[in-house]
């Protein structure tokens, strides 16, 4: 995961700010100002940060999607879409995989636009770019 992310700073550069928020994202979303522009990246690893963490998933949630609705400033969020494959032999990835799917519901409810990628192709699913 260090890994990952030190790929990430690279790929950015230094007019980015970066911030490590694994569990508490809710709280950092209320302290954005205005006139920024936020990329949460992602709520897949957020969701799974918190499903390992053994935390009531709605209730992380809700926060989540509190924060968002109050956040001053402009959000893009990535997500991945975990349900089309095969349904998982095990209890935790099946409750990973459901627990996904209604957060990404609930975030594109939510969205001026939904963009899926998939090969590197956009689709507009929800708005326009």
């Amino acid at each position: 995961m260090q890994a990952k992310v030190a790929a990430h700073l690279r790929q950015r550069g230094s007019d980015w700010t970066t911030y490590e928020e694994p569990l508490e994202a809710a709280k950092l979303l209320h302290q954005l100002p205005q006139d920024h522009i936020c990329l949460l990246d992602c709520a897949t690893m957020w969701l799974t940060n918190h499903l390992l963490a053994e935390h009531d998933l709605a209730a992380a949630q809700s926060e989540l999607l509190e924060a968002i609705e109050a956040c001053p400033a402009e959000l893009v969020i990535v997500s991945n879409e975990v349900g089309l494959g095969i349904v998982p032999e095990n209890a935790l990835a099946r409750q990973f995989r459901e627990a996904q799917g209604r957060l990404n519901i609930a975030l594109a409810a939510r969205a001026d636009t939904v963009v899926q990628v998939t090969a590197g192709l956009p689709l507009v699913l929800k708005g326009q770019l």
